[in-house]
């Protein structure tokens, strides 16, 4: 199961079918991202497509020399595609939607082809964001009002979320977060199109069925909140990465052709290598890129002394140049990496962060948080967070002192925008919402466990934390997820151990959970997993979704969520 093979065979299958020539290739808003994830632009021009157009745009010229490849979200871009038709500005159209499309639609696309140019109307379903094999996103932030979806949300999401499905060829059974009603009606839509469009989801039977695992963010806001230390979640933590690019403009000093980098496993062997791993061990491959690039370059330049010399320069410039690219990119990331970690203290406050998620010593926690709520380094967006941490994780503790805190950060300064955030975060994910225990072991083992990491210390203080997934998914292969808070979609239960398994986050996924997901495909025989959510999350875009449910609105202020929980005790 990989994602971004599954995206590029649909692409290279349209190109290829579209036969040799010159051609065009049509996309939409989404389409361009989908595309822009598995291939780059100059990948495609060697498949002959010269040109790359938006089909809403209005100043296309006519070009009779060229055939169109239309790839198409199935929306209003089929009116778009019906004026195309009516006036048609290339020689022959290849029109391929990325999800199911009505009827009614082709009908309509079939009678305004007066021209008879189109040659052929498909459907390819690449309609979400491959973001590595193992990873996908809808690229939706926002996707619930209060605890229901906002029903628009609600229908793009089981569009990409069936499409997924139909592209790894998977009809899968459902299981479903009950303490999440958001997890529970998406069940059902995805349950209701398996049913409605049963032709498309006859695939050859495995022994044991796929299945399809619906969680909600609500019942993990711990794991967004945390800052991260691997390259890939590191790197969208402080610098964002949207569709694989990242905005360096407001770097100190950055030169024009960095403002903006591309960084892709597909096409990055540096960053595909990397992308795993912690920063200490980035910053000594960083070292060793930059020696390896040392040894090349001295060589490249002194020996243009012949004719042939200087012919094999040429015939290898490409490959120098692209080596040249990748160490410049890979130094300035690292490099911005680093200043804000030295400039924001992050050493220091992830430490306590990972102590406010995986310790249970009351005392220290707050001790530390008010030790670097004095610290000037330590931003407002830092400094909000840690509070959200102690919120989350302390908000029935009997010696709860979050009213103090909320007065630490007015008086720091932190604007009312982050304080508020703060009751929103625990209206969001708090105790009452959550359908598991996310900060004291379950069972015997897992206290065991405890005990023992306890006594041996930890590897990296850094990297303490597991998402709570990693528990779900683990439980799951070994056939000890409860049904009574993980129930099946129908009456069928799986009986073996499963294969085959598809993780979808409501609410977004994070980096940190993509990596636990490769770590257990790489460790755990027999099992492929796949993980899915709404968008992938950084801290910045998580607290955009909790303000986003609106359910900041409900909770007045932090003080007020605190003598609540401890009326409740």
């Amino acid at each position: 199961m990989n994602v971004v093979f599954a995206v590029k065979q649909y692409i290279s299958k349209m190109i290829e079918d579209s036969g040799p020539g010159m051609k065009v290739l049509l996309m939409d808003k989404e389409t361009t991202g989908i595309v822009s994830m598995v291939y780059t632009q100059s990948e495609i021009l060697q498949k002959e497509v010269y040109l790359f157009e938006r089909i809403d745009s209005q100043n296309r010229e006519i070009m009779k020399h060229l055939k169109a490849i239309c790839f198409l979200r199935p929306t209003k871009n089929v009116d778009y595609i019906i004026q195309e038709l009516r006036r048609p500005k290339y020689t022959i159209y290849f029109i391929y939607f990325s999800n199911v499309i009505s009827k009614s639609d082709v009908k309509s696309l079939a009678e305004a082809d007066e021209q008879e140019v189109v040659a052929e109307v498909q459907e390819f379903y690449g309609d979400y964001i491959a973001v590595n094999p193992h990873l996908f996103s809808l690229n939706i932030l926002g996707c619930c009002q209060g605890r229901n979806w906002d029903p628009a949300q609600l229908s793009r999401t089981t569009q990409g979320l069936t499409a997924l499905l139909l592209s790894l060829k998977k009809c899968p059974m459902i299981r479903y977060q009950l303490s999440s009603e958001a997890a529970k009606r998406l069940a059902e839509c995805v349950k209701q199109v398996i049913t409605k469009e049963y032709e498309l989801f006859e695939f050859r039977r495995t022994e044991v069925p796929p299945l399809l695992l619906i969680l909600d963010r609500c019942d993990d806001a711990i794991t967004p909140l945390l800052n991260q230390w691997t390259y890939q979640a590191m790197v969208h933590e402080l610098l964002g990465i949207n569709n694989n690019r990242i905005d360096l403009s407001r770097v100190p000093g950055i030169s024009k052709d960095l403002r903006e980098v591309v960084l892709s496993a597909e096409n990055d062997e540096f960053y595909a290598n990397n992308m795993y791993l912690n920063f200490a061990e980035i910053g000594s491959n960083i070292k060793n890129l930059m020696e390896d690039f040392q040894k090349k370059k001295p060589k490249e330049q002194q020996k243009l002394e012949s004719i042939a010399d200087m012919k094999a320069f040429v015939e290898n410039y490409p490959q120098f140049k692209k080596m040249s690219g990748t160490v410049s990119k890979h130094v300035t990331v690292v490099g911005e990496l680093s200043r804000l970690v030295s400039e924001r203290n992050l050493l220091e406050v992830s430490e306590v962060e990972q102590e406010l998620a995986c310790q249970n010593d009351h005392s220290s926690a707050l001790q530390n948080i008010k030790r670097l709520l004095q610290n000037p380094k330590v931003t407002e967006f830092d400094a909000a967070r840690l509070v959200m941490l102690y919120a989350l994780h302390y908000e029935r503790h009997s010696s709860n002192s979050l009213p103090g805190l909320m007065m630490d950060l007015r008086n720091k300064g932190v604007s009312e925008k982050y304080r508020k955030l703060v009751s929103a975060v625990v209206e969001y994910g708090g105790k009452r919402v959550r359908g598991s225990d996310l900060f004291s072991p379950k069972d015997a083992v897992a206290i065991t466990k405890q005990f023992l990491k306890g006594l041996k210390g930890v590897e990296n203080v850094y990297t303490q934390h597991q998402p709570f997934l990693h528990e779900t998914l683990d439980h799951l292969i070994k056939g000890r997820l409860k049904e009574n808070l993980y129930p099946y979609l129908g009456p069928s239960t799986l009986r073996d151990r499963p294969q085959d398994i598809i993780v979808f986050v409501i609410g977004g996924a994070t980096y940190e959970e993509a990596l636990t997901v490769y770590n257990l495909n790489r460790t755990t025989p027999g099992v492929r997993i796949v993980l899915g959510g709404t968008t992938v999350h950084n801290t910045k875009s998580f607290l955009e979704e909790v303000l986003a449910s609106g359910l900041h609105s409900r909770s007045k202020e932090s003080s007020q969520v605190t003598s609540r929980s401890a009326s409740r005790r």
